[in-house]
């Protein structure tokens, strides 16, 4: 059995008497895509930066491609995107790629990458006046350059319009394609729903939930819809099925759960129409990776 592309195992990080991170373990699979979610402050990019050998821990141990993250012969064989900095202000896009293509013995062509990406307008364009998506997105070429075997993406598409976003997301599949190990942070659920094969959610710097993207959400679906705030969920749930679970979240937002077919619809409606209730965007659905996201992390602002 292939060694994990990354192992982490009781992790411990501190900032004076801030635990970022708190006891993590968690294993990143070889060739795959893992996302590792979480709210801000959750532990997230400190564990990042560790792997990458930016911080050293404070207890624990971590692998990367079974060596030790400050090991020098580790440098050529990832690729680092951080969520900003990095590129001197006044470099030009193009020279900077070429510059960072030639620490590798057998790069990318630069000029095909700024071309894959978008940016051979700007490849002229020193780094400061380039939008910030453009920004992103030649981090994100940095990255890949040198044909890593394992990638961190921190944060890949923030701020970009939804033509470049779908771009990063076709590289990431071809990445992960070729056998390249992937390890992104994301605030975008449908992004890590979509590109991940094994998806971390972690919350006051330990994992509290793991698996396959069908694994977090269920197979169970969903119905749906927005009415008048502090319907009385006791009343629908006396006429549903044993095991069906009706909440309010957030208000005017009601999720009614179980066993979903036309008896539990005309159910719900029935009910709704006794009591006088006009429902808005019904609909029924699979539970998402936002919904067990909130549900795990909660709903506070941080």
């Amino acid at each position: 059995m292939d060694s994990p592309a990354v192992e982490v195992s009781d992790l411990l990080k501190r900032y004076g008497r801030t635990t970022a991170v708190d006891g993590l373990t968690l294993r990143c699979a070889r060739g795959r895509v893992t996302a590792i979610l979480g709210p801000n402050g959750a532990g997230k990019t400190s564990t990042i930066e560790i792997c990458e050998g930016f911080r050293p821990p404070d207890g624990g141990t971590v692998e990367v491609l079974g060596m030790s993250p400050g090991d020098p012969a580790l440098k050529p064989r990832i690729g680092v995107m951080p969520q900003s900095g990095g590129v001197p202000l006044t470099m030009r896009g193009g020279e900077w790629l070429r510059l960072v293509s030639r620490f590798y013995a057998h790069p990318l062509d630069p000029d095909a990458l700024m071309e894959r990406l978008g940016l051979s307008e700007h490849a002229r364009t020193p780094f400061r006046r380039l939008s910030g998506g453009q920004q992103q997105r030649l981090s994100l070429a940095a990255a890949v350059v040198g044909r890593p075997e394992l990638v961190f993406l921190d944060e890949p598409t923030a701020g970009l319009d939804p033509q470049a976003r779908h771009a990063c997301w076709d590289l990431v599949g071809e990445l992960r394609g070729a056998g390249v190990s992937v390890v992104l942070t994301t605030h975008h659920m449908d992004e890590a729903e979509k590109l991940s094969d094994h998806v971390v959610i972690i919350d006051h710097g330990r994992v509290v939930a793991e698996g396959t993207p069908a694994q977090l959400t269920g197979a169970e679906r969903q119905l749906r819809f927005r009415a008048r705030p502090g319907l009385n969920l006791d009343e629908v749930l006396a006429a549903l099925p044993p095991g069906s679970t009706a909440k309010e979240s957030p208000a005017g937002h009601y999720i009614v759960e179980g066993h979903i077919d036309p008896s539990l619809l005309a159910t719900v409606t029935a009910w709704c129409a006794a009591e006088g209730v006009t429902t808005e965007d019904l609909s029924i659905e699979r539970r998402t990776l936002e919904d067990v996201f909130l549900e795990l992390t909660g709903r506070e602002l941080r």
